[in-house]
């Protein structure tokens, strides 16, 4: 797994990005020759100021199946340093959280790497992504596996609109077939009888039309199409 812990207000959401950039690029079944090799990283990462507590524990004394990244930015704030005690910033809190939770995975025997950058801005910030960006198409190279396309993302695009035409079906077939449960309509359109439960309990919750009379269990429960008002 990939950590991915900054310790800037401003890079809160820089872990969310890596985790798109990185697992839609390199989580791939088949490399460049066709062969199954379920290639991929998973990342997850937070604001390390905050949300540290959330998995340092694990990072520390759990499984060992992971390489952290802390993310450093050298100057606070522009301004005025705001003090939260006498002598001591924001930012010198900061900079002791990092180097404190740095100190003790190391001391369990957790490596890790720290990239410190001078200051938060549009240009460091472009570094950093640029710096991964090709570190990712590097890594494809190196496991042989296209970082650039996502068959993954396009199969589930297809499997929604596929959702979006059987509701459609099922929304037609409660006009002329009342009271039936989620089986029976699945049976008359030739299609699943969980997607079928799953658009029918959707319909039933958000429009007002469709009623849903609740059996002794749930493959009992019986959906109609009510009249507009």
């Amino acid at each position: 797994d990939m950590v991915i812990i900054p310790y800037k207000d401003r890079l809160a959401l820089f872990a969310k990005y890596l985790q798109q950039l990185v697992m839609e690029s390199l989580g791939k079944e088949k490399d460049l020759d066709g062969k199954t090799v379920h290639q991929g990283i998973a990342v997850y990462g937070n604001k390390g100021s905050t949300d540290q507590h959330a998995y340092v524990e694990q990072l520390r004394d759990g499984v060992l199946n992971f390489f952290v990244t802390f993310i450093e930015v050298c100057k606070d704030r522009r301004g005025k340093r705001f003090e939260v005690e006498d002598g001591i910033t924001s930012g010198d809190y900061l900079q002791g959280f990092l180097r404190g939770t740095r100190s003790a995975l190391y001391e369990s025997g957790r490596e890790s790497i720290t990239i410190s950058i001078p200051e938060m801005n549009a240009f460091n910030l472009g570094a950093l992504i640029a710096l991964y960006e090709r570190a990712v198409g590097f890594y494809g190279s190196l496991v042989h596996i296209n970082a650039y396309d996502q068959p993954g993302v396009e199969a589930g695009k297809k499997a929604a609109t596929r959702l979006l035409q059987l509701q459609k079906q099922v929304t037609e077939k409660l006009a002329t077939d009342q009271e039936k449960t989620a089986e029976e309509i699945a049976r008359s359109i030739d299609a699943d009888p969980e997607d079928v439960f799953h658009v029918l309990r959707h319909l039933a919750s958000n429009d007002p039309q469709i009623k849903l009379m609740p059996g002794e269990a749930t493959v009992d429960d019986r959906f109609s199409l009510g009249e507009k008002a």
